[in-house]
Parts: structure tokens; C-alpha cells; sequence
């Protein structure tokens, strides 16, 4: 007979990125997504960490108050390059500067993780660090990496999960997804901390 999962709050992603819904497909849980809406431009002075971790609460509270009954992840990454702060490119150009910039250098990812409920007031969060070597790269490397991958979506214009790969020299982190945009073990230990339990949630299947 097969054991039903106990019930919990609904589950929302507070993220329009698909990089993100498709990590948290992974842990198998039900869920949402909801556009946050927030402004994401840089505070004068604002360090790149601080960016990365004020963004993902104010993506989790947005959300949150529109459904306070559920709980709520919001997250957000900045590339860091010496205290500069990377986003996402949006064009070609940008794109080019970056990597010409993140050329031969190391590079800390600051991946943000918030989980926020409003009905109980119930709020953590996270960062997870990934540290990244770039390897030197020519202009003609970036020209093909750019125009095959197309990467104007991603922190740093580095999409590690397909071609990106190939610009890294070295890969430094303890949360493994975290790079792409979503650390599913912080994700997992704050949703704990919030009462979902992911293994809870999985139904017992006949052997």
C-alpha cells in the first residue's frame, strides 16, 4: 500500500528563472512560482554579498505578501570580481566586457537564499559562496562561447551548467548547485528550519 505524504504549506518559488524551477524539480516537492517583481539595481556603495542577500529576502517578503499562507523561497546571485559587482549581462557587449574582465581572475559567485512565510512571520536565510578560476581567455574564445551559449541571462555571463564550463579553470564550493542559481542543500536544511521536511514529503512506494 502506498503511504501518502503528510501535508504541508504550498510551496512557492518567488523566481521567474528557469534555471532555478529546473533545480528545484530535483528535490521532487510540489510547487509554485511567482514573479517577484523587485527592483534589482545596485544600492550606491553596496557591497556584492550584500547585494546578493538583500535581493533574495526582498524577493521572499514580495511574494510572501501576496500569499502569506505558503512558504516562500527567494534567491538571487552577483558575481564578484575584487568588491565589483557582476550581474547579468543583457546584451552582447556587456557580455564581452565581463568576461574580458573575469578573464585569468578568480571570481566569487554569492548565491542568496531566503525562505520567508507571512502568516507565521517565519524568516531565514542564506548564502552559499562558490569560488571560480577563470582561465585566460582570447577574444576570439569569448566570441564563440558567447554567440554559441548566449549566456545574457547568467550572473557573470558564466553558465556553468552547459558551454560555460569550459572558461573555468577551478570550481571552489560545498553547496554543488549553487553556481547555477539555486544551493539546494541550503535550500533543504532552511525549508527544514520552516517545517517542510523534503524526504517527508516523499511517497513510500511497494517494493
Amino acid at each position: 500500500m502506498t503511504a501518502h505524504p503528510p501535508p504541508h504549506r504550498p510551496l512557492i518559488l518567488g523566481s521567474t528563472s528557469r534555471y532555478r524551477r529546473e533545480l528545484l524539480e530535483r528535490l521532487r516537492i510540489p510547487f509554485d512560482t511567482a514573479a517577484p517583481g523587485v527592483d534589482e539595481t545596485p544600492l550606491p556603495g553596496e557591497a556584492p554579498e550584500a547585494l546578493a542577500r538583500r535581493l533574495a529576502l526582498a524577493k521572499g517578503h514580495a511574494v510572501a505578501a501576496r500569499f502569506p499562507e505558503a512558504l516562500v523561497i527567494g534567491s538571487d546571485q552577483v558575481a564578484d570580481l575584487d568588491g565589483q559587482s557582476l550581474g547579468k549581462p543583457g546584451s552582447h557587449e556587456r557580455a564581452v566586457e565581463q568576461l574580458r574582465a573575469m578573464s585569468g581572475r578568480t571570481v566569487v559567485f554569492h548565491t542568496a537564499l531566503a525562505v520567508v512565510c507571512g502568516a507565521t512571520g517565519f524568516v531565514a536565510e542564506d548564502v552559499a559562496p562558490v569560488r571560480v578560476r577563470v582561465r585566460a581567455l582570447s577574444d576570439v574564445q569569448i566570441e564563440r562561447y558567447l554567440r554559441a551559449e548566449q549566456p545574457y541571462d547568467c550572473a557573470g555571463s558564466a553558465k556553468a551548467e552547459g558551454l560555460g564550463i569550459a572558461l573555468l579553470d577551478a570550481i571552489d564550493s560545498d553547496d554543488p548547485t549553487a553556481l547555477i542559481g539555486l544551493p539546494l542543500i541550503r535550500t533543504a536544511a532552511l525549508l527544514r528550519r520552516g517545517g517542510l521536511d523534503v524526504l517527508n514529503l516523499i511517497a513510500e512506494t511497494p517494493r
